[in-house]
């Protein structure tokens, strides 16, 4: 029989999922329940169902594990962002330590080391967001984060994640969308924290003059940098912003812009960084390549330590950004390259040359083709920094 969506189901919770959701066994079929601990009972509402695997949110704790608390947000549970608030950050950073060996053992990588885990803080440490824009048919604004599983949208005024000038910004915009005679050209809203605060405007069409001005006077009032995007790439409201992230570590400026990837922790990318060149151990005489180096976050430390850099990035702009950065602070022993890396690159001059040491930093999809090429080159040590445990095992 199908499982209908928004069923109510009892569910005794045997363990965790590697992405922290309960996993519970019920008339033939296993159930992925967020917000549900090992050894819990709860009330569970469907998601979706496909097969024998059901998606779940608990929406009601019969019997609770000790360790669970009180998440901090009001949100969580409801919100599709933080799906762990309600287990204690060191369990929390626990669970993500053994999500990742636990990938690897289950391909046969013998782990000879672990390595104290690098973290920050709980709350006020993410520098972006993105949030939804909705108008009902009745002109009703609403301005918030995406639900669980969802498309519905769940009204913030606050986010304790968010750094603290991010959280001052929050509870004005909604005043800000009801104020313009069109809200529903906007798509989403971003917020960035570099050396400034940045408020991006994504377009679904052009906002009248007025409105324009609403969002331009609003900046202006807040000191924030007021950036646009219709469907090409975003630009500034005035062309002298300026936008970077830093590394005060190795005294180097990272420009951005809206739409690069950037580390959403500030203070654990600079830990990152710092604990990649000490692992590395590099020499003074030596030639490292960077692959997928993307605005430079470890290609302009690494220029400090070694003879040269060699640097390739999939995104053409990153590139231009990354040179842009180097230039401007006096680093001349990078060479940056676009190249997809998703391909085979053997022809490819770059790596045709003899490396000492590699640092490849992958999108969530991993680095196939590049491990493959890697592997039959004579280099020391690779290191390769993983947002995704499942492709890194692979």
């Amino acid at each position: 029989n199908d499982v209908p969506v928004g069923k109510k189901q009892e569910l005794d919770i045997e363990r965790l999922a590697h992405d922290g959701r309960g996993i519970a066994f019920f008339q033939g079929r296993t159930w992925f329940v967020s917000g549900a601990m090992p050894n819990e009972r709860v009330i569970a509402r469907v998601l979706s169902a496909r097969n024998k695997v059901v998606d779940a949110q608990t929406l009601n704790v019969l019997k609770p594990t000790a360790e669970r608390i009180t998440p901090f947000c009001s949100l969580a549970g409801q919100c599709g962002g933080c799906t762990l608030q309600h287990m204690p950050i060191a369990q929390q950073r626990r669970f993500k330590q053994e999500a990742v060996l636990n990938q690897l053992q289950r391909v046969g990588v013998e782990v000879a080391e672990v390595a104290p885990l690098v973290h920050g803080e709980e709350q006020g440490y993410r520098c972006r967001t993105r949030l939804a824009v909705k108008v009902d048919e009745k002109g009703q604004v609403k301005l918030g984060f995406r639900a669980l599983a969802s498309q519905a949208i769940v009204s913030v005024e606050q986010c304790p994640i968010l750094v603290e000038p991010l959280r001052a910004v929050l509870p004005s915009l909604t005043p800000l969308l009801h104020s313009l005679a069109r809200a529903d050209a906007i798509g989403h809203l971003e917020l960035f924290q570099g050396n400034a605060t940045v408020l991006l405007v994504r377009l679904n069409r052009a906002l009248s003059a007025e409105d324009e001005q609403k969002i331009r006077e609003y900046c202006t009032t807040q000191a924030i940098q007021l950036w646009w995007q219709t469907k090409a790439e975003p630009y500034p409201d005035a062309q002298e912003q300026a936008l970077f992230y830093e590394l005060p570590e190795f005294g180097l400026q990272v420009d951005y812009r809206p739409g690069d990837f950037v580390q959403v922790n500030p203070a654990v990318n600079r830990q990152m960084v710092q604990q990649a060149l000490n692992w590395l151990e590099l020499r003074a005489d030596e030639y490292v390549l960077d692959l997928y180096c993307g605005l430079g976050n470890f290609s302009l430390p690494l220029a400090q330590a070694v003879q040269s850099v060699t640097a390739v990035e999939g995104v053409e702009t990153m590139v231009q950004r990354a040179q842009q950065t180097a230039l401007r602070q006096g680093i001349e022993n990078i060479e940056f390259m676009c190249a997809d890396l998703s391909q085979a690159q053997s022809s490819a001059a770059w790596a045709k040359q003899v490396y000492s040491a590699v640092v490849l930093d992958p999108p969530r999809d991993g680095a196939d083709e590049v491990v493959k090429q890697l592997a039959t080159m004579p280099i020391e040590r690779i290191l390769y920094v993983s947002c995704n445990p499942a492709t890194l095992a692979r």
